[in-house]
């Protein structure tokens, strides 16, 4: 390996941890945001200006115009779907829950993504699950068990779980759609990313501004939605994109693999959540067996 090689490679592996605290970070804002601000309309004024900030940067380049212009009706309804997928359902749904549950909780409630990937890699991506897939899988449904069954549920506390398990299934068929997207391999990240994230969050306005009116915004919460968009999605996913094409699948399970505890750590910090003693085991069970699923998945598609 070369040390301009060598230096590339660390480069873009802090690079991408780096980005991992600034979505960790946006769990805090959000929190804090909508003590001010309804959930939907917060999500729609974040990636509505991250979609202009991305539409801009694909606009003002020749290639990334001449692209788009080559790319068939197929495509853009690909692109529509990911984006009603990942955007409207998935994204619009975590603000959701976030409102109504812990940041902890919600975190955990994604961390289970791989597990439902799995299964639907079945009969999407033709992808047959091991035997040690299904042995972690376990562990993780006994974390699950362990987290919330001691804790007396609300109603209000039982609808957040079933909007973040709803929120679960969205997020892990987008992972499967964007999986198949990136298959193909003829399109940049950014096209993908700015024309899904474009048409999903239309419909997320739309949907906002009927289901929650537009309010007033405090100086503060345009603060949270400017930083949100510009720092956290915009240019957080475009460092994200860069270090992507110098690590490998391993690196990024790693990297990906210290959201939930950073989360942890900063919901304590930052908003007082204290997990109690069988919500830190739950939660210490499913840190390692997601970590352990991701990393033999990965280590699988790499050879």
């Amino acid at each position: 390996m070369s040390s301009s090689f060598s230096k590339d490679y660390i480069l873009a592996f802090f690079t991408a941890f780096i980005v991992t605290i600034l979505w960790s970070s946006s769990w805090v804002i959000i929190k804090f945001g909508l003590k001010e601000i309804s959930p939907l309309i917060f999500a729609a004024f974040r990636y509505s200006i991250a979609s202009i900030i991305l539409l801009v940067l694909i606009f003002t380049n020749k290639s990334h115009r001449k692209s788009l212009y080559q790319k068939s009706k197929k495509w853009y309804v690909m692109m529509l779907v990911y984006g009603l997928i990942f955007i409207t359902s998935t994204q619009g749904g975590q603000f959701i829950a976030l409102s109504l549950l812990p940041a902890i909780t919600v975190s955990f409630i994604l961390n289970l993504t791989p597990y439902i990937v799995i299964f639907y890699s079945i009969p999407f991506l033709k992808e047959i699950p091991s035997r040690k897939d299904f042995i972690f899988f376990s562990f993780a449904f006994i974390g699950v068990l362990i987290y919330f069954i001691p804790s007396g549920l609300t109603i209000l506390t039982f609808n957040g779980i079933l909007i973040g398990f709803f929120l679960l299934n969205t997020n892990a068929l987008s992972s499967i759609l964007g999986r198949i997207i990136n298959r193909e391999g003829s399109s940049s990240p950014l096209l993908i990313t700015g024309i899904s994230m474009s048409s999903g969050t239309l419909i997320l306005v739309l949907i906002a501004i009927i289901w929650e009116g537009i309010p007033s915004f405090s100086p503060l919460v345009i603060l949270m939605i400017l930083w949100l968009a510009i720092i956290n999605t915009a240019l957080a996913f475009t460092l994200w994109n860069k270090a992507m094409q110098k690590l490998r699948a391993m690196d990024i399970t790693m990297i990906n693999g210290t959201m939930l505890p950073q989360i942890v750590l900063l919901s304590i910090i930052f908003l007082n959540e204290f997990p109690q003693t069988h919500e830190w085991i739950g939660l210490i069970i499913l840190i390692f067996a997601t970590f352990a699923i991701q990393f033999i998945q990965a280590k699988k598609n790499s050879n």
